[in-house]
């Protein structure tokens, strides 16, 4: 399949991640982006960038540079189905609550990757479910990431109480830092600050990443980005095709089986018992997919090694690895106690109609 992603938009996994990417995954690109650009003193970086193209705004009225003036500021960028963003997600929310009556204010900034999370009643089912309860701005059209110059997701910029930028950080860690940044700024304002360091409880997909095990790379499977496609011969672009799977996959292939469509963004299935099956390494496997927007629900059965997952299942599985996909989202499908060597993972769909865009691992 074509290789490159969009150099523009990239989920960023960190820096202790992207050192393990570059030294077990081979994804070098990760490591070689800036990590944290951040003085001890915190330095002026310039202007809080304006947030008025945002397409609508959730939990709040419209917030500008100048309304957000008196307060120390997170903008958050995310966008619903980056599991690197639903892995920090705790500690912003810890954050958003702890320091509130302080002077800090969470807005998020919602860029869509994928064309379903532009759909404004998906987002607000995502800030709803995931418990967003601070302003949210809607980017649909990429002002606001082009206003800040972002390329990630997630990234998280804090602004002083005079709106100059004083800190970023790109992708997952560095909670102590980014907390102890924010703090400092809220002193500066005089304000009384508990500098004791939030704690929180993660669950699901929001449990950080098992990186000392992880071997296997987020993997697209439309063919705009995809790679490592194994079914054999080539994959037909945009028309029904019947696929098999081979005899053996190598870590970190992916193939199909039965009638599917490979689309640019997403993989498509059109017919009953239509199969994705991965050679992976890694403690979690997740998936991005779902039936379009007014489709009807969709079952799909997970196996490991050919067998049920047993407690090795998701919270989207039950031990039989069954489960149901009935919005366009991020699945949690297998979550073992450890990761246990190269595996083979396999999801069957009871009925056509899933768009399967991603999978990631944990």
């Amino acid at each position: 399949m074509p290789e490159p992603r969009n150099p523009e938009r990239r989920r960023f996994i960190g820096a202790a991640a992207a050192a393990l990417g570059a030294a077990r995954l081979g994804v070098i690109g990760f490591a070689a982006q800036p990590m944290v650009s951040v003085a001890v003193d915190l330095p002026q970086q310039g202007p809080l960038p304006s947030l008025s193209g945002a397409t609508e705004w959730l939990n709040s009225p419209p917030l500008t540079p100048a309304s957000l003036g008196g307060n120390v500021a997170v903008v958050d960028f995310w966008t619903y189905t980056c599991v690197n963003w639903l892995r920090t997600l705790p500690y912003v929310r810890a954050w958003a609550e702890k320091y509130r009556d302080q002077g800090l204010q969470v807005v998020g900034v919602h860029t869509p990757e994928f064309p379903f999370e532009k759909d404004i009643d998906n987002v607000r089912w995502a800030a709803k479910d995931m418990d967003v309860s601070y302003p949210v701005a809607v980017d649909s059209d990429y002002r606001v990431w082009q206003a800040f110059d972002n390329h990630y997701w997630p990234a998280v910029y804090l602004a002083d109480m005079t709106g100059r930028i004083r800190f970023h950080h790109f992708g997952e860690g560095a909670y102590d830092q980014t907390e102890r940044a924010i703090q400092t700024l809220l002193s500066e304002g005089g304000r009384p600050v508990d500098t004791q360091l939030v704690g929180v409880s993660p669950r699901g997909l929001e449990v950080s990443a098992d990186f000392a095990s992880l071997r296997s790379p987020e993997s697209y499977l439309g063919h705009e980005q995809g790679e490592r496609f194994a079914s054999p011969g080539e994959a037909l672009l945009d028309a029904p095709h019947v696929y098999t799977v081979p005899p053996r996959l190598a870590l970190n292939q992916w193939a199909l089986a039965g009638d599917w469509t490979v689309k640019g963004k997403a993989v498509v299935t059109n017919a009953v018992n239509g199969r994705i099956v991965y050679r992976f390494h890694a403690r979690d496997v997740n998936l991005v997919m779902g039936p379009p927007r007014g489709a009807p629900p969709v079952r799909f059965a997970v196996k490991i090694d050919g067998k049920p997952p047993g407690s090795a299942h998701g919270t989207d599985t039950d031990e039989q690895g069954n489960g149901t996909a009935a919005r366009q989202r991020t699945y949690q499908l297998v979550r073992q106690q450890k990761a246990t060597g190269d595996r083979e993972f396999e999801v069957q769909f009871a009925e056509p109609g899933v768009e399967a865009f991603c999978f990631t691992f944990g």
